[in-house]
Parts: structure tokens; sequence; C-alpha cells
């Protein structure tokens, strides 16, 4: 299947992907936790192997490989920001090397489906075809993407718990540097500027979602 989307560095893109025939991808927070794993540590040009051959290695010596790994190798790709829901992911990334989405992509497939068929004991696909882009082509559409995506939960009306995203980092509330954030809030006088932004965003977002809704009901009776 050939691409829609040419991926070039420097550009941003949004990217997402649900579970073969909708099913669960993450079961519990563990899930979570572990594919979360997968995109700090798959996220380099020299390949760090299987997570779970690594995980027998002593603590020590797998951050001593990792932190070696990191510094002698480029990320492939920046992460903007992510949200992981129960059945379904959103990222906007920005690609740093050449092909770096399609090569990040691939090993955080491949390497968390291994993950989760062996604990759950299934085989075959666990994503729904090649995952989906769309070029992220103007500032505002970006400041709008990540709304969408740091609040994506919301937008599924998703309870507390069930999903994990980039929304507390950008808040402030949690401490972290995971994210690129600077695109995004180097626009606002502060986080709180911007969750003011962001949430005013969604509701227009959700709006808009339930006057589509609202249309296709009229078209249906």
């Amino acid at each position: 299947m050939k691409r829609k989307v040419n991926f070039v560095t420097g550009e941003f893109y949004h990217i997402y992907n649900r579970g073969v025939d909708k099913r669960i991808i993450f079961s519990d927070i563990h899930d979570m936790k572990r594919f979360f794993q997968s995109m700090e540590e798959f996220n380099v040009e020299k390949t760090i192997g299987s997570i779970y051959e690594n995980s027998f290695i002593k603590k020590a010596q797998y951050k001593n490989k990792i932190h070696q790994l990191g510094s002698e190798s480029s990320k492939l790709v920046n992460f903007i920001c992510y949200c992981l829901n129960p059945n379904h992911y959103h990222f906007i990334l920005e690609p740093v090397l050449e092909n770096g989405i399609e090569k990040f992509m691939h090993r955080l497939g491949t390497g968390y489906t291994k993950y989760f068929n062996n604990k759950h004991r299934r085989s075959g696909s666990l994503f729904q075809n090649i995952f989906k882009s769309s070029h992220i082509d103007s500032n505002e559409y970006l400041l709008h993407s990540s709304a969408y995506v740091n609040l994506n939960d919301r937008v599924h009306k998703i309870g507390d718990g069930l999903s994990m995203s980039s929304w507390n980092e950008y808040t402030g509330k949690i401490p972290s540097d995971f994210c690129k954030k600077d695109i995004i809030l180097g626009q606002f006088n502060d986080s709180n500027d911007y969750k003011i932004f962001a949430e005013s965003s969604l509701e227009d977002i959700l709006k808009r979602k339930e006057a589509e809704k609202e249309l296709e009901d009229l078209l249906l009776e």
C-alpha cells in the first residue's frame, strides 16, 4: 500500500492508529507503560534490540546501555505530544532523520505487538493495517492539533486512569522533557495560558463533532 503522505524532516505530522477490529490494545496501565517505554527506547537510530531480552540484564547495565546508545545515536523523531487510549493512540511527530517516522513506527508496532501477544496468549496483527497520518501544514493547525491530541481522552470521554497523555507535561503537573514542547508553549505566556487555549479549542472541536453527528442523524431519517 502506497502512503499518501510523504514525510519530510522538520515538518509535523499527526500519526494515529487503533486496534484491529477496534479491539483493546492497552488492557491496563502496565500495557500503557510498556508502550511508552517503547516510545522512548525505540526512538534511536541505532536499535537497542529487544526490550524483553534486555529485561534480563541488570538494571545498572541496562541503563548504561540505553545511555550509551542515546549519546551515540540520533533520535528518529521528536515527539510534540501524544495520547494513549484503550483502543487507539495519537501522536504529533517531527521526523529528525530521513525515513525516521517509518523506521520508528515499524519498531514500535512490531515490538509492542510481540509483547502484547506474548502477555495475552494471542497471535496475529494487533493494529489496524498501516498507521494513519496527516501533514500539519500550518501553525494554526499545529496548535489546534496539539489540543486535540493532548486532550484526546476528553474527546472520547474516557475516564481517569484509562489513558495516558502529554497533557500533564504541557501543564507542568509532571516534570518531563519527553516532548519537544517549546514549538507550542513558546507561543503562549505560560503553561496556564496554553491550558486555557487548549480547553477552549477542545470545546470547539466537541461542538463541531456534535453538529456533524446531528447532521448525519438528520440525513439518515
